[in-house]
């Protein structure tokens, strides 16, 4: 695992005021949640189900496909070391700058590991690709025609395609039923990030049966713990009343992009509620030191994902106030010789 993961509340305690490290939405009522959970009783004292059966059907359900199509884990994070587990000793291409699990993942397991820059450059003689679609820490999202045209060129690899930030997005990404004529594909999806509920450590993946069976053999029983399963089937069961407004955040992150640009920031253009920054000069390691003591603002310090320097960080789209809150810390800091 990689140390100096987005939101790293945990190492600062009450001096943070605003999280724009994380790229979840922070303005999410739980209390209908936490009232549910507290009226179940005591969900402590028995082992929760080994596979998280019940999730699964549900997912299943709600998109119309078959319950051997899917697999809950421990977040995604879970789903991405049993795909490396499962294809030790493989050959991985990895597009980035992205998520640095599939890195740490495929290392951890033996993988010979190239770095492309596109799914457009894929090596012939690769096994496995990942790809991040929409993409952390860039926000970028490939179309899901392209995506799809990809992956039926290349019949004889695996596409791992995480889809986390799916609901966040202004462009659409591959669906589930994908799976009716594609075989080589497996797609990780989060409700920590559908919910915001990163504490939980609960999302699935979508694939063919045979892939899934396959993976399914590495997993640790009841990796997916009891409050997780009972939130899971609630957040699901009424998740009409968690809306996403992709469209909105959006718009607030150009705004913020375009606040940025103009301070003499490079910023990457973004499909989603994030950005990656560039600052001139300086560190982000300074820049995010120096908001936490002034603001209480936290910011993502992206310089350990792969092909990054230390002058990049990345901020998520906050309300509309708590952005102008981040906009004049970051012209404040610019302004500071």
């Amino acid at each position: 695992m990689t140390y100096g993961h987005g939101d790293d509340v945990f190492r600062y305690g009450d001096r943070i005021k605003y999280n724009f490290s994380t790229n979840i939405h922070q303005n999410v009522d739980h209390s209908a949640l936490i009232g549910h959970l507290a009226s179940i009783g005591d969900i402590f004292k028995n082992y929760p189900e080994p596979e998280a059966e019940s999730v699964e059907e549900l997912i299943a359900n709600i998109l119309s496909i078959n319950k051997d199509n899917v697999f809950v884990t421990n977040g995604a994070t879970e789903a991405i070391y049993l795909i490396a587990i499962m294809a030790q000793g493989k050959r991985s291409a990895i597009v980035v700058p992205t998520f640095r699990e599939y890195q740490d993942a495929c290392s951890v397991f033996r993988h010979n590991v190239s770095f492309i820059s596109s799914p457009l450059e894929i090596p012939s003689d690769c096994d496995l690709v990942w790809i991040c679609n929409p993409n952390n820490p860039t926000g970028r999202a490939y179309d899901a025609d392209i995506m799809l045209s990809i992956i039926e060129a290349n019949p004889d690899k695996l596409f791992v395609v995480d889809q986390a930030y799916s609901d966040y997005s202004i462009k659409p990404t591959l669906s589930p039923k994908v799976m009716d004529k594609l075989d080589n594909i497996i797609l990780l999806y989060s409700l920590t990030k559908r919910f915001a509920v990163p504490g939980l450590r609960i999302g699935y993946s979508v694939g063919h049966k045979k892939i899934l069976d396959n993976l399914k053999k590495y997993r640790m029983p009841w990796s997916v713990n009891s409050i997780a399963i009972a939130s899971a089937l609630y957040l699901l069961q009424n998740r009409n009343d968690y809306h996403i407004d992709a469209d909105g955040l959006h718009k607030e992150i150009i705004r913020i992009s375009k606040a940025f640009t103009d301070m003499g920031l490079i910023v990457t253009p973004s499909d989603c509620n994030f950005i990656l920054v560039e600052l001139p000069d300086r560190s982000a390691a300074q820049l995010k030191s120096w908001m936490i003591d002034n603001y209480g603002i936290l910011i993502r310090d992206a310089s350990n994902f792969e092909c990054l320097g230390i002058r990049h960080f990345r901020v998520a789209a906050q309300s509309e106030a708590e952005n102008d809150i981040l906009i004049n810390a970051v012209r404040k800091w610019i302004t500071l010789s």
